[in-house]
């Protein structure tokens, strides 16, 4: 398998959080080579980022099953069946607002991702590709989303 970081972000957060990600004003700085990639990317109103959650750490025994963010409120599910920054394999994917692209810098709202985070891809958020019409979620899914956006 290769997979290499195609740009970096940089954002004015830092350290992980688990909440207000929705005002959050980033830039991913893809690598000058890839530029010309971008041609006709600012069509679209928003974009998914593909990104390696870099700082996050997995240890089997604490955080295949866990409790969402440790909060009491929430059941016990496993690793696939949650966001969790904490996985096998720290893929995080996020489908944000473009605001502006400046050569090869995308700017971006509502990028989960703390400054420094390698980004592997971008591609356009089209609806009838990434939305499900029949799409159904837990109660507790809802509950644990409030506040992250």
């Amino acid at each position: 398998m290769n997979c290499e970081p195609i740009g970096i972000v940089r954002s004015p957060v830092i350290e992980p959080v688990d909440e207000n990600w929705g005002n959050v004003v980033s830039e991913i700085h893809l690598k000058t080579s890839l530029a010309t990639g971008l041609r006709g990317i600012d069509q679209f109103s928003h974009v998914v980022v593909i990104f390696f959650m870099h700082q996050s750490t997995f240890d089997l025994a604490t955080d295949l099953v866990r409790r969402p963010r440790g909060r009491p409120d929430m059941p016990l599910v496993g690793a696939f069946a949650q966001r969790a920054k904490h996985r096998p394999n720290p893929i995080g994917v996020t489908a944000v607002r473009l605001i502006s692209v400046q050569d090869n810098v995308l700017i971006v709202k509502g990028l989960d991702a703390i400054d420094g985070t390698p980004v592997l891809d971008v591609k356009p958020f089209v609806p009838a590709h990434d939305t499900p019409h029949e799409a159904v979620n837990p109660d507790w899914m809802d509950r644990l989303m409030e506040g992250y956006f």
